[in-house]
């Protein structure tokens, strides 16, 4: 492993995310609500500008200081930022940031996206009495918008093209969703992967396609592997201490939160997942072996952002500010094979609607069909709490 390029920003970033195909990173200010934008090369990091720069400093925690921070997404293949923070949608290029006409004046839009073509712009959720359950697809040529289906959090679109994974959290549980890349509004497909709770991060891909790690859960740091197209866990374990049960000791809410939501990354060599420590480590983890090497990074900081280039690079942030680019010494990342997407959807159609009991749903290891949820009645205290509590549910009724 080779440190390439190193600087301080003036502030720690707790979230990176990186340009699918340029050499430009944006990252989220911790002090503010503000997106800073890099453009890398080799041996030089460069910031290039920002947005909301001058925003007034985070005076909350919890659910308020959720509220004011900006949810932003690169443009697939132009050095084009969309940012938008609950009150407006704006863009950053280089030459300047302008606010993005057309998208309805809301204080609720808390996710953003680009479509892959890059001609619509999505945002969720709509708000207001009846808007929780959808969102909005805006053409940016002609300005039109249109509703769409809920989500949130991102949109993730396969490497290989021809697919996007996103989220519909809830608080019993959380579904991960898989429309087709083409037309401007998602249509989510009848399979999905159902995960325990909510509290989840975007699915992140590896570079070949062939695996996705999910992080999350509001009540443990568990971090999930599954392979694709099959949706099959490969590997389910817990950052730091298993959670021991309400009421929490202070002691491990302290190092649970110590933990970042954005220290994941895949690494160009396929099986290897990277994970960014509180210690100021990285660990190469093999999924298949599950073999674990810790690479002693940023000594004295904690490691709380995490991600990749699109050719491979390992972009990573530390608590004291630190903003490294990390190459590990091998060959670029594979490509992800569109057969695999063909595979996926060969097997399914599009969902009429996005009800648990009428999607064919799996875990990882179990599968459920549409209508098998209404005859469950009997779970264990080892099953998830969301087939628990359907399973009571089944038996009152």
């Amino acid at each position: 492993m080779e440190t390439v390029a190193r600087i301080r920003s003036e502030a720690p970033l707790e979230r990176l995310l990186c340009h699918p195909k340029l050499p430009l990173i944006a990252g989220w200010d911790t002090e503010r609500p503000a997106i800073r934008i890099w453009e890398y090369a080799i041996g030089q990091l460069r910031e290039i500008g920002a947005v909301g720069a001058d925003a007034a400093v985070y005076d909350a925690i919890g659910y308020n200081r959720f509220r004011r921070t900006p949810s932003a997404a690169w443009h697939p293949d132009k050095p084009q930022l969309a940012v938008a923070d609950g009150d407006n949608a704006v863009c950053w290029t280089r030459a300047n940031t302008f606010r993005i006409d057309g998208v309805p004046p809301t204080r609720y839009h808390r996710n953003v996206a680009f479509s892959p073509d890059g001609r619509t712009l999505w945002l969720s959720p709509v708000g207001g009495e009846e808007g929780w359950e959808s969102s909005i697809t805006l053409d940016l040529a002609s300005g039109a918008t249109a509703m769409g289906p809920r989500w949130d959090t991102g949109v993730v679109t396969y490497p290989g093209g021809g697919l996007v994974a996103t989220l519909q959290s809830d608080q019993g549980a959380t579904l991960v969703l898989f429309s087709r890349d083409t037309g401007p509004v998602l249509r989510p497909m009848r399979r999905a992967l159902v995960l325990d709770g909510d509290g989840y991060e975007a699915p992140v891909f590896s570079p070949d396609g062939r695996q996705f790690a999910v992080q999350g859960n509001a009540y443990h740091n568990s971090l999930e592997v599954f392979d694709f197209p099959s949706l099959r866990r490969v590997l389910g374990l817990t950052l730091g201490q298993p959670s021991p049960g309400y009421p929490y000791p202070q002691a491990w809410l302290d190092r649970m939160h110590a933990w970042s939501r954005h220290n994941l990354a895949f690494g160009p060599l396929p099986g290897v997942l990277w994970i960014g420590t509180p210690d100021g480590a990285l660990i190469e983890l093999g999924i298949d072996g599950q073999q674990a090497t810790e690479h002693e990074t940023l000594p004295g900081s904690a490691v709380i952002a995490l991600t990749a280039t699109a050719t491979g690079e390992l972009i990573v942030a530390g608590r004291d500010g630190t903003l490294l680019v990390l190459s590990i010494g091998r060959a670029g990342p594979a490509e992800a094979s569109p057969a695999a997407v063909t595979d996926f959807l060969t097997g399914t159609s599009e969902a009429s609607a996005v009800d648990m009991d009428q999607l064919d749903l799996t875990d990882g290891t179990r599968t459920w069909r549409p209508g098998d949820l209404e005859t469950v009645t009997e779970a264990s205290e080892s099953d998830p709490s969301w087939l628990q509590i359907q399973a009571a549910m089944n038996r009152i009724t």
